[in-house]
């Protein structure tokens, strides 16, 4: 059985948001080996671990890049740690986002700090030859930690959805796609749950990242079990990232 337990230092852990931060890290991430999967991690003085989806990962470097929103204690915790110190974390959990042979105009669709993967898969698909359209969605401009000029950097053409309209088109990610009319063959989700469950309409293929509360993070508990066409499947083990077509919206 691989050793999925390492120790991380921290390197950088600063604000980027209202609630939001960027935790940089150096440890070995060699099982991190797709974007879309997570970690664990240990706070101190806390029982269960804290899941969070890999925004970046560095293979050669070692490196690891984490968003976060503070939302509780254990999340509160994480935000006072600094540079220097160290997290006992589990890597390389769930499976990731896959990159079809077939497709050729895909489309990333992001929700809030759900959104924080796509960075890592936009990566890959450029160097799969691919430039996907990317639609990130907030409820207000302020929520945003700036996503947006990391996939513009990389050229692709990026909008932004805010509930409020403080920004970008007002509305939803789904709202974007009818106001600018945009084509794609497949694409690729991370969000809230009702987010999701909206794109489920959209008329192709796609894979969704699926967010919940996880016990262990690694398939024992079975707390995060959820009904799919091919039976009952774990998140935090057979997903986060399912395709569309796989799952059942109650």
């Amino acid at each position: 059985m691989k050793d999925i337990n390492k120790i991380f230092l921290i390197e950088e852990n600063r604000q980027v948001g209202p609630r939001t931060w960027f935790l940089r890290l150096k440890g070995e991430v060699a099982l991190i080996t797709a974007p879309g999967q997570f970690v664990n991690i240990s706070i101190p003085g806390k029982f269960l671990r804290r899941p969070i989806s890999v925004s970046r990962y560095f293979t050669r470097e070692k490196g690891l890049h984490l968003l976060y929103n503070v939302v509780g204690e254990g999340t509160f915790i994480l935000s006072k740690m600094k540079p220097g110190e160290e997290l006992n974390i589990l890597v390389g959990l769930g499976n990731g986002f896959s990159i079809p042979s077939d497709i050729k105009k895909p489309i990333l669709l992001g929700g809030g700090i759900g959104a924080a993967p796509l960075l890592q898969l936009a990566y890959d698909l450029i160097e799969n030859g691919l430039r996907p359209q990317v639609v990130l969605g907030y409820n207000t401009a302020k929520d945003s930690w700036g996503m947006e000029k990391d996939m513009r950097d990389m050229g692709l053409v990026t909008y932004i959805a805010t509930l409020d309209g403080t920004t970008g088109t007002k509305g939803f990610v789904t709202d974007v796609i009818k106001e600018k009319e945009l084509k794609y063959d497949y694409f690729y989700a991370c969000g809230p749950l009702p987010m999701l469950k909206s794109l489920s309409m959209l008329p192709t293929e796609g894979q969704m990242s699926l967010e919940c509360r996880m016990g262990c993070g690694f398939g024992a508990c079975m707390c995060c079990s959820l009904e799919t066409i091919k039976g009952s499947k774990r998140i935090c083990k057979e997903g986060p990232v399912f395709k569309k077509s796989e799952l059942i919206w109650k």
